[in-house]
């Protein structure tokens, strides 16, 4: 039997509108939408007025969202604990009302003066509290990898997950942050990650330049890790982060076009890894 994959994407990258992103989804045989802002209004700051709205416009397109894509954690680590963790609980009725147990998060930012080590302990108390928090409201924060956070590379990452080991916090995988900060992510990263990946970001990026470009296309070594992934028996959403936008005025903001074309890539190099989307 073939591996079965659910299709994502994030939507706000294709238009603001909720209704437009769930139908170019739709064109592309995915039902599902990570929900990180609509109309403009990022979701840890949506009312139940925008919240409704955007409930309504998925259910219109028999669409669901996948995860909540939230900027808890990209905050300076100087900032008390509670920070985070009251909006994390904001978050709970996004969750509830979109119909995702996923929201994901991010490991805290550092002054330009210090380094990963010494901030290492401020920032695993403040994942081990919003790890509570989701654990009792049966939420699972997805962590992702990016530049400038403190899990920013494998080793950091896993030192997250299995210092804070709760089922609460699992690994959003994403390879072209990877390839941002100099890692080869299925060399260095696939073997320790593996037991705690479970979301796929889709996007891959130059190890030279940093430049994100479509799956299969850079540094990312995306075949190696579909590949490994179908081998392994994951089975998960998979969602589209293209990032291809050409305007310095929308950096986040592909089109319909550009999106088409991340969706292509993915979806050839899952059929070739053995990968059905679904």
């Amino acid at each position: 039997m073939q591996a079965q994959w659910t299709l994502s994407g994030f939507g706000d990258e294709i238009d603001p509108d909720p209704s437009v992103q769930a139908a170019v989804l739709a064109a592309y045989d995915a039902r599902h939408v990570e929900v990180r802002s609509a109309w403009g209004v990022n979701v840890v700051d949506m009312d139940d007025e925008v919240l409704g709205r955007v409930k309504r416009a998925l259910d219109a397109r028999s669409a669901t969202a996948s995860a909540v894509a939230s900027p808890i954690g990209k905050s300076q680590v100087s900032q008390p604990v509670e920070y985070e963790v009251e909006r994390l609980r904001r978050l709970v009725r996004v969750a509830d009302a979109l119909g995702t147990r996923y929201v994901r998060i991010f490991s805290y930012y550092r002054e330009a003066d210090q380094t990963p080590e010494a901030v290492r302990d401020a920032v695993l108390e403040r994942m081990g509290r919003l790890a509570e928090t989701a654990a009792a409201e049966g939420l699972v924060l997805l962590h992702e990898n990016e530049k400038d956070i403190y899990g920013d590379t494998p080793a950091r990452v896993l030192d997250l997950v299995s210092t804070v080991d709760s089922p609460a916090l699992r690994v959003a995988w994403d390879s072209a942050n990877f390839v941002q900060v100099g890692v080869r992510p299925f060399d260095e990263g696939y073997a320790i990650l593996r037991p705690y990946i479970e979301y796929l970001q889709v996007k891959d990026a130059y190890l030279d330049t940093g430049a994100v470009v479509p799956a299969g296309e850079g540094d990312g070594q995306l075949r190696e890790t579909l590949a490994a992934l179908v081998k392994d028996g994951f089975t998960g959403f998979a969602s589209l982060e293209p990032h291809l936008a050409a305007s310095p005025s929308e950096p986040n903001r592909e089109g319909p076009e550009s999106f088409g074309r991340a969706a292509r890539a993915f979806a050839a190099l899952a059929a070739e890894a053995g990968a059905v989307l679904v």
